[in-house]
């Protein structure tokens, strides 16, 4: 299966300031592509790549506020997302780094870190146990551009509707009958908790409801994994001059989930049945409540997150939703604000 270069799980070195940025969602402006600032090169740097010292940046708005004082031309502002985005024009890409040549890289060296290894076990594993092709799996992360540490985790990207839809069914039976792959026990959910919910206001026993059950992350060989799924390019509709997003605050509804089934891709998409707004003070606008059928969120952390038929309770960016200039929908966009949150209710 054929997929375009720099779309998710992709990584962008700049050509002048060996700037390292990784790519966010499928659709990209003609003339550069979206993506954030993760590693910059730095005397203070505690990462080692080619004879030179990077730092990683984890926090978005520090990393803003790092190209807003230093590299401004990496800021732009989208009007068709309604917001300030960081990324890289064409001209300014010295290289993509993409998952699966880097897989191939590391099948074809014998010299091998550990993560490396892991990463590319744990796919031989994937392949043969989940019967998905070789070419429909590769490793993103700090390690497919240098820049790993003993403390890095493997990050795997699935690429396919069909195959990431088939193989997500196999993975509860690889947990099972695996000894060297797991789900999570009890104290690594506690730790994931703190820095996954910590000052949203969602309790841990809300946070563990979706938690326990999502299959895109465990334990290989005692090193953390996260799994993230590509659609295929026929799901990709339209190009991205064709959406219009407009702000409209913030919302918090109750809602029910009517369709998961996208909930495992990045983006990962539910639609919903809205069923009540609980807090409409931070709306702009007018808008009609019975448009509200989707919940979108472009962070790894709310895939997975409900299941149809689940009611939840969603706090996020409403957005009105228009394509060719037609309005279709709203949709609340769950991003890197703390308060975003979606919580599985009991009634």
């Amino acid at each position: 299966m054929s997929f375009l270069k720099g779309i998710e799980g992709d990584y962008i070195e700049t050509k002048n300031d060996n700037l390292i940025f990784d790519v966010k969602g499928l659709l990209h402006p003609k003339d550069r592509k979206i993506c954030f600032l993760r590693f910059y090169p730095t005397s203070q740097g505690d990462r080692v790549r080619n004879g030179k010292y990077y730092k990683k940046i984890y926090d978005l708005k520090q990393r803003y506020q790092f190209l807003k004082d230093n590299f401004p031309k990496y800021l732009f502002y989208s009007k068709e997302l309604d917001l300030e985005l960081q990324g890289v024009r064409i001209e300014d890409i010295k290289k993509i780094y993409t998952p699966r040549e880097n897989l191939k890289r590391l099948k074809q060296n014998t010299q091998l870190s550990n993560l490396e290894k892991y990463s590319k076990d744990l796919c031989e594993l994937f392949t043969s146990e989940g019967n998905i092709l070789e070419d429909s799996v590769g490793i993103t992360g700090s390690s497919m551009v240098g820049l790993a540490t003993s403390n890095s985790d493997i990050d795997l990207i699935i690429y396919g509707t069909e195959i990431s839809l088939s193989f997500q069914e196999k993975l509860e039976r690889i947990f099972q009958t695996s000894k060297i792959c797991r789900k999570y026990n009890s104290e690594e959910y506690k730790s994931h908790y703190k820095w996954r919910a910590g000052g949203s206001n969602v309790s841990y026993e809300e946070f563990i409801k979706s938690e326990s059950r999502k299959l895109h992350q465990g334990k290989f060989l005692g090193t953390d994994f996260f799994i993230r799924y590509i659609q295929s390019p026929k799901a990709w509709i339209g190009g991205f001059d064709d959406y219009q997003f407009k702000n409209y605050g913030r919302i918090l509804l109750k809602s029910e989930i009517t369709d998961a089934t996208n909930s495992i891709f990045t983006p990962c998409s539910y639609k919903i049945n809205a069923l009540k707004i609980l807090d409409r003070s931070q709306i702009i606008g007018n808008m009609n409540f019975n448009k509200i059928t989707e919940i979108n969120s472009f962070r790894g952390r709310f895939c997975e997150q409900a299941i149809k038929g689940e009611k939840v309770l969603v706090e996020g960016k409403l957005e009105r939703v228009s394509y060719k200039d037609k309005e279709i929908y709203f949709r609340i966009l769950l991003g890197a604000e703390v308060q975003d949150k979606m919580i599985i209710l009991n009634h």
